[in-house]
């Protein structure tokens, strides 16, 4: 008897996710289709969140088959667009007031403080158009101030200082139009109370800053209400204590603090209803005195561990999001890989460039040859010959550094990772105004 081939919508679908998402298991029985592009719904300067969702739906509806299930692993606005497609499809998912509660970082540490309140730093709701923040906030410094919802970093600003703060406004001011205003439409899709449903999407957050330590993120899924981790993963940030540069799986944390993670999660994702859903959170365990801080939580896999668990479980965990959305409760980890550990490497150049030029670069050729000089070896350049750092995709940048590739590599000793990926570098030989870029 044939198996019934399930339809699976994918916001944003590009060619290197689309080779994850056939690689997991039973990808025979699946047929992937893109809903939106990625340019409309990652890397635009601007998102009309209603014709969005209108060609969304225009796609879907014009679709001849059935739809069985839509997916995504984009952050803003994926996350939150997708529970409000399901719901009008009748398509499983978490509920869109449920991913608010994890996404949107106010309302967000509101629950987290109520369940987990020595976790949470303190916090501050800030309006940055109120003429009167510009006389400070109401935390010592140093705190950071980011909108209630962006992705990747961007507009987040550490605060040393009032003149940090200063300086730091007319930029957020100047930029946060791109988050407000789809973050706005769409809580006007959710059933929020009126005090909830008035912060509008300009606010801000500042908050204390929790980013000394070891920092890690839990991957799971809620399925049925159950709240499993099926793996951690090690983050490792730049000398700016904001900037990520590197990823590792499996965490080297000793498994106590592991399991005080897990439970937290547990605790958090039941009260804030999420469920039939994946999610990833981030903490940071600080030695000296044996504490947990969270950081945040997001309503979905973390594509950037994709290719890692790939390469340490044999199949991408693209495959949970996937049963999850199906109504099967997932079978994960799969502990069938070529590695031992994996690590995505994010190089950067810090400082502000936007002038600077790219004096040399690999060619897609060359990039090709150099990757099968090192085994398990996937290299997505963010740059090309002869352009200014300017010109980078905002996704590929933050505040404070340029994102130059995403590197990921697998290796049999935790050790090999560190030691192949110079050597990499110094294959690749990336040259910005003459000046080789290496590991930090």
């Amino acid at each position: 008897m044939s198996t019934e081939i399930k339809n699976i919508f994918v916001v944003g679908l590009d060619p290197f996710n689309l080779q994850l998402l056939r690689s997991v298991r039973n990808a025979d029985n699946y047929a992937f289709h893109g809903l939106l592009d990625y340019d409309e719904i990652a890397g635009a300067r601007s998102f009309d969140m209603e014709a969005l969702l209108e060609k969304a739906r225009g796609i879907l509806r014009a679709f001849d088959g059935e739809v069985h299930a839509i997916v995504g692993y984009w952050d803003f606005p994926t996350v939150l667009m997708m529970p409000i497609l399901r719901t009008e499809f009748g398509l499983r998912g978490p509920s869109l007031e449920s991913v608010l509660m994890c996404e949107h970082k106010y309302l967000a540490r509101l629950e987290q403080k109520r369940v987990v309140p020595n976790q949470v730093p303190g916090f501050e709701l800030v309006d940055p158009f109120d003429a009167a923040v510009e006389d400070g906030v109401g935390l010592d410094y140093p705190y950071w101030v980011k909108p209630v919802k962006a992705h990747s970093s961007l507009l987040g600003f550490r605060i040393d200082k009032l003149d940090d703060l200063r300086r730091a406004l007319p930029k957020i001011r100047e930029g946060i139009d791109r988050f407000a205003d789809p973050l706005d439409v769409i809580m006007g899709y959710a059933n929020f109370p009126e005090d909830m449903a008035r912060i509008h999407g300009a606010h801000c957050i500042a908050e204390e800053i929790i980013s000394r330590g070891h920092q890690c993120t839990l991957e799971g899924y809620v399925f049925e209400g159950d709240v499993e981790v099926y793996g951690i993963v090690d983050s490792h940030r730049g000398p700016n204590e904001a900037s990520l540069e590197r990823y590792e799986y499996p965490s080297h944390l000793p498994e106590p603090i592991k399991e005080r993670m897990r439970e937290s999660a547990r605790l958090i994702l039941k009260d804030t209803g999420l469920d039939d859903s994946p999610f990833n959170m981030e903490f940071y365990y600080h030695e000296g005195d044996d504490s947990l801080s969270l950081l945040e939580i997001n309503a979905r896999i973390s594509k950037s561990h994709s290719p890692i668990f790939d390469k340490v479980e044999g199949v991408p965990h693209k495959e949970v999001m996937i049963d999850v959305a199906l109504g099967r409760r997932p079978d994960y980890p799969a502990r069938r890989g070529r590695f031992n550990y994996a690590a995505k490497f994010m190089p950067r150049l810090y400082g502000q460039h936007d002038e600077a030029v790219v004096t040399h670069a690999p060619s897609n050729d060359e990039i090709h040859v150099i990757a099968k000089r090192f085994p398990g070896t996937d290299i997505n350049l963010h740059l090309r010959e002869g352009m200014r750092l300017g010109e980078m995709s905002a996704d590929h940048r933050d505040s404070y550094s340029y994102e130059l590739a995403d590197i990921f590599m697998g290796a049999n000793r935790r050790e090999d990772l560190d030691s192949d990926f110079a050597a990499l570098m110094e294959a690749l030989d990336i040259r910005i105004d003459g000046e080789r870029m290496g590991p930090q």
